[in-house]
């Protein structure tokens, strides 16, 4: 199934809730609304904004579908901004007259015949108007090019609402298009030569994009021009629009709340319950989008038993149990969609598609978090979500806009596809610990890690251990172990330094180790024969020997990328390690210079 084929059907079950614009509409920022008398004579006005923090925003009102502007003159029906409504615009506004005139020209022509009492009033209302009554009474500065709709009276719904303007905006709706094939219907009908525009995708033009367009000869084949190229009916593009645009409305349950670097993702069921796929989108979302996960959160408990509800979801599917024993509301077989949406200009890129059975993504959910264990986890209760993720292990600086926006969408196809992690995953995660990130906070080690057990578990190899294992045979482990010993011998010798050794070569000492630790060891045989004479250390010299018993007689010359992140896991493993009932940072803090020390 396309994707346009699964959104129209989607489309089918919003109508089905009363959730989903009749044809010839969609949703548009209304900002305010004109309330005429019978006669046509503005009376008053109603701000329609709500408020967020120190921000008023518009609200999304279902009106007559909004015309698309390129840089042609074309008004909207029975609404749009005041430029073209009023008359009036902020700006010096060279084209306002004309838009006015043709706001007016539509309306006389099409409300000519009508006998509605509400559709009158607007008739009137544009018949008398000048844009100077604009600066009077009920009309404020705020107003001013923002959308606005009109009201009678007296009444609740807007002019657009009323069933007379329903009835002309249907039979307004054909647009005398030839019939052809429609590639998502199947059916004969009308083609949409322009397709509708999607908003909501974060970094997309303001306006909306396509996602579907034809704007350039380059783009065109065989003659065919615009939507002739992709032939979709009328009724199919408006369905597949109104479906999507209402699932990237802000708070829908059917969006992930933060992109994924620059992919916005939706999802949605299939399934004729709509109990059932409500729960199914609810347990993805909780899914994908832990967001008690890092620890910064507010309801301690309330995010303790989320937490354990969803690890107990993850044991039961990743046992292969039904999810019905997850949830009693889910169902087998329901069919399940993903859709990553990013900007491209005027466009809308597909960075993923996906469609399967609920329970095959929640296995590969549960397979992801499997392969990010690590321990002691850097996060309090989950592991984090992809966005949460890919910011602390691959941004600069830990901000999202940073998150590499290619990158981010190959890790969330091979999150719900179950592929391999991308390699870039690796080779930025390591290259953000030698520009200066921390791996002793496990974060960089947890995503390394579960590149390297996804490979190696497709392909047969022993996986990295999630915790300290001093027998491991991997030389590159235990070389990150050794240097994490180096780090803390030189700690409790000297104090605190303004350069220590994983500043200056923890780069270099997991990519060429036999030319660095040779010097790394000298110093270090230094600090110990300091620490000797304090009676300190003791520890360390048993750790030294314990992981010298794994290494080769010859220290690699070079380490593969692999292999590099097998040594931050080492390196990890040994700085959250316990010694004597210790943790060896608590160790190294008590017995330094300082008698304290501001590790991390």
């Amino acid at each position: 199934m396309s994707i346009l084929q699964a959104l129209d059907g989607y489309y089918g079950r919003m109508a089905a809730r009363g959730e989903a614009e009749a044809p010839g509409y969609s949703r548009s920022k209304i900002s305010f609304a004109i309330v005429l008398s019978a006669a046509g004579e503005p009376v008053d006005k109603i701000d329609l904004r709500r408020q967020e923090g120190k921000r008023f925003v518009p609200r999304l009102e279902g009106v007559p579908a909004e015309v698309i502007r390129k840089s042609n003159i074309l008004p909207n029906f029975l609404w749009d901004k005041t430029a073209y409504s009023l008359g009036r615009t902020l700006g010096e506004g060279r084209r306002t007259l004309e838009e006015h005139a043709a706001f007016k020209a539509m309306h006389q022509k099409l409300l000519a015949e009508t006998n509605d009492v509400g559709l009158l009033a607007l008739r009137r209302f544009l018949e008398s108007w000048s844009p100077e009554r604009f600066n009077a009474d009920p009309f404020v500065a705020d107003m001013l090019d923002t959308n606005i709709v009109f009201s009678l009276k007296g009444e609740k719904a807007f002019i657009h609402e009323r069933p007379a303007a329903l009835h002309l905006v249907a039979s307004a709706a054909g647009s005398g298009a030839a019939a052809a094939f429609c590639l998502v219907t199947g059916q004969e009908a009308a083609i949409q030569r322009l397709h509708p525009i999607i908003k909501g995708v974060e970094g997309a033009q303001t306006a909306g994009a396509s996602l579907v367009s034809f704007n350039l000869d380059s783009f065109e084949s065989y003659g065919k021009k615009q939507g002739d190229n992709a032939p979709t009916s009328e009724v199919a593009a408006f369905r597949y629009g109104a479906a999507l645009n209402r699932m990237l409305d802000r708070g829908s349950g059917n969006r992930v709340p933060r992109p994924i670097g620059d992919t916005t993702v939706v999802f949605w069921a299939d399934a004729s319950d709509e109990v059932v796929a409500k729960a199914t989108e609810d347990w993805f979302n909780d899914f994908f989008n832990t967001s008690a996960s890092d620890g910064a959160t507010e309801n301690l408990q309330r995010d303790e038993q989320q937490a354990a509800r969803i690890r107990d979801a993850l044991r039961h599917v990743a046992e292969g149990r039904p999810v019905r024993e997850v949830s009693p509301q889910l169902a087998e077989g329901v069919r399940f969609h993903v859709l990553g949406l990013a900007p491209n200009a005027a466009r809308l890129s597909v960075r993923f598609w996906m469609a399967d059975r609920f329970e095959v993504f929640a296995k590969r959910l549960a397979e992801h978090y499997d392969d990010l264990a690590i321990e002691p986890p850097p996060w309090r209760l989950l592991p984090p979500a992809v966005q949460r993720l890919l910011v602390k292990t691959t941004a600069a600086l830990e901000k999202f806009e940073n998150i590499p926006p290619q990158l981010a969408g190959e890790v969330t196809r091979a999150v719900l596809t179950g592929g391999n992690y991308p390699r870039p995953l690796l080779a930025a995660a390591l290259m953000r610990i030698r520009a200066g990130d921390d791996p002793s906070t496990g974060w960089h080690a947890a995503a390394i890690r579960a590149v390297l057990a996804r490979d190696a578990r497709k392909s047969g190899r022993e996986t990295p251990p999630v915790s300290l294992n001093r027998e491991e045979p991997n030389s590159a482990y235990q070389l990150g172990r050794m240097f994490t010993m180096a780090e803390i011998a030189q700690r409790m010798a000297l104090g605190k330094v303004n350069a220590t050794i994983r500043d200056r070569y923890f780069g270099a000492a997991s990519a060429t180790p036999a030319s660095v630790f040779p010097l790394l060891l000298r110093g270090m045989q230094n600090h110990l024969s300091k620490l000797r004479k304090d009676g300190k250390g003791i520890f360390i010299e048993r750790e030294m020997d314990q992981i010298a018993e794994h290494l080769p007689p010859q220290l690699p010359r070079s380490l593969r990328l692999e292999e590099q992140g097998r040594f931050v896991i080492g390196y990890y493993h040994q700085r959250r390690a316990r010694v004597g009932g210790k943790a060896v940072d608590d160790i190294a803090d008590e017995q330094s210079p300082e008698g304290n020390d501001d590790h991390e």
